[in-house]
């Protein structure tokens, strides 16, 4: 029997395969369980449009985020911490206070966990780093610290 897989089965496929299954382990455990539906001529054809779909989300996504990394590059993102007057910080510039830069000056949400900085930022000054964005999409941004 032809099925989609609704989810991911361990030892038959991945979710949104189409795949030719013994007719027992349909009837008997994919379908009754949500796991897979029948492969009809109606079923197939809505699957090509999530498929469609999904590549176009996909799409728009990647080029959203190659934008987004233009830009990025392109601007210092600059922050303000309190320091001493050999510009060493008291404490560090973290992921969040780059995430609420960015937000403050781009208008874009990035989640602090991907913004990589190599090292703790302690001192004053401009540093390097790199915030991934999407899969394959990454840009190299300069963080400008200044002291209060």
């Amino acid at each position: 029997m032809k099925v989609i897989l609704k989810a991911d089965v361990k030892g038959v496929g991945k979710a949104g395969t189409i795949l030719d299954v013994a007719d027992g382990h349909a009837r008997n455990f994919l379908l009754p369980h949500g796991l897979a539906e029948e492969a009809t001529p109606g079923a197939l054809a809505q699957h090509e449009g999530r498929v469609a779909a999904a590549r176009r989300r996909d799409d728009k996504r990647l080029a959203e985020a190659t934008a987004l990394a233009e830009l990025l590059q392109s601007k210092t993102i600059e922050i303000r911490a309190k320091g001493g007057e050999q510009g060493k910080l008291f404490g560090a510039v973290t992921g969040s206070h780059i995430a609420d830069a960015i937000k403050s000056t781009f208008g874009v949400d990035v989640d602090r966990h991907k913004i990589d900085m190599g090292e703790a930022v302690k001192t004053a000054g401009d540093h390097r780093g790199t915030v991934r964005l999407v899969a394959g999409v990454s840009a190299a941004i300069t963080v400008r610290v200044t002291t209060a």
